[in-house]
């Protein structure tokens, strides 16, 4: 329990690093052209914009994932408003859904350097040098996302701002769930592709210095 509200104390001082605000920069501004392309449902929405609020999650933390979903959110409502008001609860649930993926993926990534001893054997394992725990936690995380974000809070604010009649909300709830379910099934391997991919990126080019 200790170490994890240290995540979040650590996740604080990313703010006073350069380097982590300007990363962070560019996935808010890739979240924002990824909300941008949308779908939009009468039940939901499908978008990719997750990605890069996982990115900054897994690299910065908590409390950096929390300011980056307001950030995300309110850059994302002046871009593409779509004659919807703008409503700052949804902002807070966005913020919500940043920490969950920085509670999550922060410092859990356990990467380590593959030595030439047991490259070979350790390159059929995992190509990344990330651990297994890593990738269990990514499906965490995004099941956390998909069950308190996506299928209960956003469903009982949509019918509570009438966006959702309430005669429909069981409808809605299953709705909901058959397409997180079937998005679920896409967005994992996705997931699972990409966050390494940066992460190890991240971790090469930067070196000693991220992990500081």
């Amino acid at each position: 329990m200790k170490s994890f509200f240290s995540s979040f104390r650590k996740s604080a001082n990313e703010f006073t690093n350069l380097r982590s605000l300007s990363i962070t920069g560019i996935f808010i501004a890739m979240s924002v052209v990824l909300e941008s392309v949308t779908i939009n449902t009468p039940y939901f929405k499908i978008s990719f914009a997750y990605l890069a609020a996982a990115c900054i999650g897994m690299l910065f933390g908590p409390t950096v994932g929390f300011a980056s979903g307001l950030i995300c959110d309110v850059l994302g409502f002046m871009v593409n408003p779509a004659g919807a008001p703008f409503l700052p609860i949804y902002t807070l649930v966005q913020g919500l859904s940043g920490l969950i993926y920085g509670a999550v993926l922060y410092h859990k990534t356990d990467y380590s350097l593959i030595s030439r001893k047991t490259e070979k054997l350790e390159s059929v394992k995992n190509k990344s040098g990330l651990s297994v725990q890593f990738f269990v936690r990514i499906v965490i995380a995004k099941l956390l996302n998909i069950t308190f974000i996506n299928i209960f809070i956003n469903t009982a604010l949509n019918m509570h701002y009438g966006f959702i009649p309430k005669q429909a909300y069981s409808a809605a709830i299953v709705a909901r769930v058959l397409k997180n379910l079937i998005q679920l099934a896409a967005d994992i391997p996705l997931m699972f592709v990409i966050l390494p991919t940066v992460f190890v990126i991240y971790k090469r080019t930067f070196g000693k210095k991220a992990a500081a």
